[in-house]
């Protein structure tokens, strides 16, 4: 690309924190620069490289370079844990974070080792003493948002007044519910109760000894440079907002589309599990199944799991179910279940899934979704209107703006206790793929399917950062 035959190539460090939400995003937008003839060292764990290294095609690998820091083992944290995707209990999380606390004798030994010098470091925020070892050998940090602007602004955007009262300025979770007076009107950005209650970790003191909200902070004040995972064509108002609320330039990245993925998508190999899969969705009419997956950390209750599935065989939609749980523990669940399959509507996989070959088949009509934003742009990019269930962090803001965008029907949740019944599932899941608001709902994510399907278009956004990068490293 032209990069690589005109100006030297930037040296630039990617240092995502240990969640596959995190470093795949991370690693696209590495791999971006890496296309353009740019060096990439990639900071990670010895078992998340051995599963991200098979990602790198053999072309990029004399620019790409993963760095391997071995995690510290640290009380209560599982062995052989290095992501949280390793973590089956949420409470365990704050011990990953202790453990990747020790890892800041090796980050300044590879700063100081490193040739040549990096010309930038762009860090997740977990990491709240990156920028200032960074400043020791004179690199400057960018601070790399994995989730919508939208989020980043509800969430932080008072972080000045956040910090000086200790995390506190929201004094209540019901402040959670109402949009924050620095969003301009109108607007939906706010959290129903249920799922503002799972904002109060970021306030919190946790094993680590430092709350998230002080290590956004630190990593936001130690950074010049904030990039975001989005788009103007999608958020136009809050990457202007988000310059004005944290006082330097805040550049979208693009939605980091990978290689092209519909290509890659129509590939389905033979004699392997996901074969299974796609024989089954080849006897579905077109449009008339719900594919349901909630990423790789979010997790229902055994409670939830049993009324969703209760909902889907409710709403006599044939559905796709990923559902995390060894597969031994499906008939436990449901006990209704016949092998694989519940009373012929659905199927229940409890391995690894294909995601955008599923997406891509022409029997599946929706995504029944937690809202994350690599779910929502994988959704968006087949045109796929949603059945959400936001459940926590950026997810609740994210289905308020595809509330707004009008392609998608949240399942409605009981009260403030975070439970919701079958009937709810049902009538969400009927109201996108059978009734007729659906027709409305599938035709709005298909306009939206040609900004987030624009390859060139979001290329140039990482086009724009690069040219950043060069002017002021």
């Amino acid at each position: 690309m032209a990069d690589r035959d005109h100006e030297e190539p930037l040296h630039v460090v990617f240092f995502p924190w240990l969640a596959f939400g995190h470093m795949l995003p991370f690693l696209e937008c590495s791999k971006s620069l890496a296309k353009r003839g740019h060096r990439v060292s990639f900071i990670s764990t010895p078992r998340n490289i051995e599963r991200l290294s098979s990602n790198i095609p053999s072309d990029l690998s004399p620019f790409f370079n993963f760095v391997s820091f071995p995690l510290p083992q640290v009380e209560n944290l599982p062995v052989g844990a290095e992501s949280t995707n390793d973590i089956l209990l949420p409470d365990q999380v704050q011990f990953l974070k202790k453990a990747v606390d020790g890892l800041q004798t090796n980050f300044s030994q590879f700063l100081q080792n490193s040739t040549p010098k990096p010309d930038w470091i762009i860090v997740d925020f977990f990491y709240h003493w990156a920028p200032p070892i960074a400043s020791e050998f004179k690199i400057q940090c960018a601070f790399f948002h994995i989730v919508p602007a939208s989020f980043v602004n509800f969430m932080w955007g008072d972080m000045e007044a956040a910090v000086a009262d200790n995390g506190a300025w929201r004094k209540t979770v019901e402040e959670f519910t109402v949009v924050p007076k620095w969003i301009p009107p109108p607007s939906n950005l706010a959290y129903r109760l249920h799922e503002a209650k799972s904002l109060l970790f970021a306030y919190q003191d946790n094993a680590s000894g430092i709350m998230d909200l002080k290590r956004f902070s630190i990593v936001a004040k130690g950074c010049s440079l904030f990039v975001i995972r989005g788009c103007l064509e999608f958020d136009p108002v809050m990457f202007s907002l988000a310059e004005q609320l944290f006082k330097k330039p805040c550049i979208p990245v693009g939605l980091l589309l990978g290689d092209d993925i519909r290509k890659e998508a129509a590939v389905v190999h033979p004699n392997s599990a996901e074969a299974r899969i796609f024989e089954w969705l080849n006897k579905q009419s077109p449009r008339s199944v719900v594919y349901v997956a909630f990423g790789s950390e979010a997790m229902l209750s055994t409670e939830q799991e049993r009324e969703l599935a209760l909902g889907l065989e409710l709403s006599k939609t044939p559905f796709l179910w990923v559902l995390r749980r060894p597969a031994q523990a499906v008939a436990e669940l449901l006990p209704e279940a016949s092998e694989e399959q519940i009373n012929g509507y659905g199927v229940v996989v409890t391995d690894w899934v294909p995601q955008l070959k599923i997406l891509n088949h022409a029997s599946v009509g929706a995504f029944f979704s937690h809202c994350g934003w690599s779910s929502v742009i994988e959704g968006l990019q087949f045109g796929h209107p949603f059945v959400m269930m936001p459940l926590f962090a950026d997810q609740g803001v994210t289905a308020r703006r595809l509330e707004a965008e009008m392609v998608g029907v949240e399942v409605l949740w009981d009260g403030e206790d975070g439970s919701f019944t079958r009937e709810a599932v049902a009538k969400a899941v009927r109201k996108v793929m059978v009734e007729e608001e659906g027709k409305t709902l599938r035709s709005n994510a298909q306009k939206l399917q040609e900004v987030f399907i624009d390859k060139d278009l979001q290329e140039s956004y990482v086009d724009k950062l690069i040219q950043h990068l060069r002017d002021h490293k």
